[in-house]
């Protein structure tokens, strides 16, 4: 099989180990991958900030630049959840409506694609941590995503998955959320880390590198002893 990949925008210019991790990943389980390099954004910081014309914009890029029959995975939840929850109130019934359709089909988050697609929960990864697994809103509450992240790092070998007991509550990312009203995303953050701290775990992980960008500036600043690791890294462990 022939995927396509969609790296976010925010990964793609701080994090771009982690989009190669996938790559790693996907060729790992028999995929092979194809990047077109004019992709750009999904449109999603755009439409936080409200100015929709823009966005749809460049969401109609997105879509024609993704015109085949081909999945199109990518580590972002968030860039997801835009793609198949937003973009049907721009171009429902509209001169791009089958072809918003056909990407909103064939586009999935990593371990969604993997465990529901593919059928694969054991890539072959291996990683001595105690690890706690947090829960990106957007994945969570707008995709469904909860199991299939969780079932891929259960049979990462050495690994300990350790849950929080109070998991569904907001990080303080939230998009522009963390720039506009930076003292309660700080707020949040802290709140989270704190319910991490508590499981025992030495590294968090998610799907989305936006969350973990947010955590990962408050553990630095406050000299706290926390890894995070999107989930594309952590399955990108332990095998050439």
């Amino acid at each position: 099989m022939i995927v396509d990949i969609f790296i976010p925008c925010y990964i793609d210019q701080f994090y771009p180990g982690t989009a190669a991790s996938m790559v790693k990943v996907l060729e790992k389980v028999g995929c092979g991958v194809n990047y077109n390099p004019e992709q750009t954004c999904c449109g999603l910081p755009a439409f936080h900030d409200g100015y929709r014309d823009h966005c749809k914009d460049v969401a109609e890029k997105l879509i024609f630049e993704f015109q085949n029959e081909r999945y199109i995975v990518s580590p972002g939840a968030s860039c997801v959840s835009m793609v198949k929850n937003y973009y049907p109130d721009m171009f429902h019934n509209s001169s791009l409506h089958n072809e918003y359709k056909q990407v909103q089909k064939y586009f999935f988050e990593l371990s969604d694609f993997l465990v529901n697609v593919m059928h694969v929960t054991d890539v072959g990864a291996r990683m001595v941590a105690k690890v706690t697994y947090l829960d990106n809103c957007c994945a969570l509450r707008e995709c469904g995503i909860h199991e299939s992240p969780r079932l891929l790092l259960s049979k990462v070998k050495g690994l300990k998955l350790l849950e929080m007991k109070e998991n569904e509550t907001c990080c303080g990312w939230g998009g522009t959320f963390a720039t506009r009203f930076e003292d309660v995303a700080v707020k949040l953050a802290e709140k989270k880390v704190e319910q991490i701290l508590k499981t025992g775990a030495n590294v968090v992980v998610s799907t989305d590198m936006g969350c973990l960008m947010h955590l990962e500036g408050y553990v630095k600043k406050n000299g706290i002893d926390l890894k995070v690791m999107h989930l594309a890294d952590v399955l990108g462990m332990g095998y050439e």
